[in-house]
């Protein structure tokens, strides 16, 4: 396709109630800055040309439900992270303001729900 260029994913933007609460969140959680933070909008990133997590002020917000619940706001994606020491990896997630989620579907992978609502996992590098 010759609208692509090298380099073309700039990052996922990210519902919220709170963006710079939730970017700091996530700044803790992955080591990442906050690289930018204005009213409505604040922006994680792993180096200064990216990726970013870029969290957007959404009025009205209403968390998604894990696991789904017909009727109710459905996850419409969610964020996996491969960490080497699970359980070590949770306790810190926990301390930061992750809650975990009542349904753990795999022994290797264990679903959080970041302070936002939104659910992320946590995967047991077993490589």
């Amino acid at each position: 396709m010759r609208s692509r260029t090298q380099g073309m994913w700039w990052g996922t933007a990210i519902e919220a109630p709170d963006p710079g609460a939730l970017a700091k969140f996530y700044s803790g959680l992955l080591g990442w800055p906050v690289g930018h933070e204005e009213p409505g909008t604040a922006i994680v990133a792993a180096a200064p040309e990216g990726p970013f997590l870029v969290f957007q002020q959404a009025p009205g917000y209403h968390a998604p439900v894990w696991p789904p619940v017909d009727g109710q706001q459905r996850p419409m994606m969610h964020l996996d992270f491969q960490v080497g020491d699970l359980d070590a990896a949770v306790a810190e997630a926990l301390a930061l303001g992750a809650t975990m989620a009542a349904d753990q579907p795999q022994e290797h992978v264990r679903v959080l729900l970041d302070p936002a609502g939104h659910p992320f996992c946590l995967c047991r590098d077993d490589g």
